[in-house]
């Protein structure tokens, strides 16, 4: 898992330890199992949220893990053009390169540690698909996508694209030097990710050395999740039936309830394939989504399975206006279909149209 890294941690700005004596370490209140399915031209993904366990990501709609994966040439697949509109979509690499290409001019090659952040907002259309290398020679392929909700007043912005290079990456050590953190988005302990964000919030990539604990402060107004990208290791702070905390291995999302501090550790010993705790830290403003709404809920009500894209179910008082989620486009752009036109009817993201 190549991402971004350094050879030596203590030469990196720390995170403190709270102090215990005046931090509530949030308890894990739910572990989740990402269910798996297909995607695109068929790649599988693991997805922890939405799902039949309820709102429990606001203000994050969908995170995707796709991989690891060593494909072999001409296997790899990935989602031609498709629309969305409202949100925002965070495709971060970890291993591996894909292409990304949008309506709006945006786009490129993402590859190992690099983000592409592109803000939906009124409507675009983009594809994701992997390069002609990839698919000329395979390899191993990591990454994850996730979904980030428009408070209500910025879902029809004009759409953007955010090139995020690794070496844009914010990197932190924790006290100890055990664990290297990678900021995306967001701040941690006072050092702001490079991510521009409508809705505040954080975002981060741990790893964790074995038998090494990370804790930090955490935000009250904010969730917290843990999403784990490969190894074993425990969450929260444990309690007289589990004293070190949750048991969490890859593919599990960590749902944490309230408090002011995280801490996470990784197990002694690790497996040969995963020789660390790999994980995503990802927290949110909820006011600053559900403030524009009477009652608390998020922009367009609250989301039910099948919904990504928040559009409420009930009164359409309180949802977003439904818009042609193209933003009016009708066509792929000229240059990705040479000598024709592709006509477009105006199309929403429904329940039952999930697309990445």
């Amino acid at each position: 898992m190549p991402a971004t890294t350094v050879s030596d941690l203590l030469v990196l700005p720390r995170v403190p330890r709270p102090d215990p004596a005046l931090t509530v370490y949030r308890p894990v209140v739910q572990v989740i199992t990402a269910p798996s399915q297909l995607e695109g031209e068929g790649f599988p993904v693991r997805r922890p949220f939405p799902g039949p366990w309820g709102n429990i990501a606001d203000p994050f709609l969908l995170l995707d893990h796709i991989g690891a994966v060593e494909y072999a040439p001409g296997e790899a697949k990935g989602a031609p053009w498709h629309p969305h509109r409202g949100f925002e979509t965070v495709t971060y690499i970890l291993d591996g390169a894909f292409r990304h290409t949008d309506s709006n001019g945006g786009g490129g090659v993402i590859t190992d540690g690099a983000t592409q952040w592109m803000t939906a907002g009124a409507g675009i259309l983009h594809d994701e698909m992997p390069t002609d290398e990839l698919l000329r020679t395979g390899g191993l392929f990591h990454g994850v996508q996730l979904w980030v909700n428009l408070p209500a007043a910025q879902k029809f912005v004009p759409p953007r694209y955010q090139d995020i290079r690794p070496d844009r990456v914010v990197l932190l050590s924790s006290d100890d030097g055990g664990t290297l953190i990678r900021v995306i988005a967001g701040d941690f302990a006072g050092h702001r990710g490079p991510g521009v964000t409508y809705t505040p919030i954080s975002y981060g990539h741990a790893t964790l050395s074995p038998g090494a604990r990370f804790s930090t402060s955490w935000p009250s107004t904010y969730n917290a999740l843990v999403y784990v990208l490969s190894g074993r290791g425990t969450a929260g702070p444990g309690d007289p039936d589990r004293p070190d905390g949750r048991p969490i291995g890859e593919g599990q999302l960590a749902v944490f309830g309230a408090g002011d501090g995280l801490t996470i550790a990784a197990d002694d010993v690790q497996d040969g394939r995963a020789p660390n705790l790999d994980v995503l830290l990802l927290g949110g403003e909820l006011r600053a989504v559900r403030h524009e709404h009477p009652g608390g809920d998020p922009p367009g009500g609250p989301r039910l399975p099948g919904r990504p894209d928040g559009d409420h179910p009930g009164d359409p008082s309180r949802a977003a206006p439904r818009r042609d989620v193209t933003g009016g486009l009708r066509a792929v752009p000229p240059p990705l279909s040479p000598g024709r036109v592709l006509h477009l009817e105006p199309v929403l993201e429904r329940p039952g149209r999930t697309v990445t």
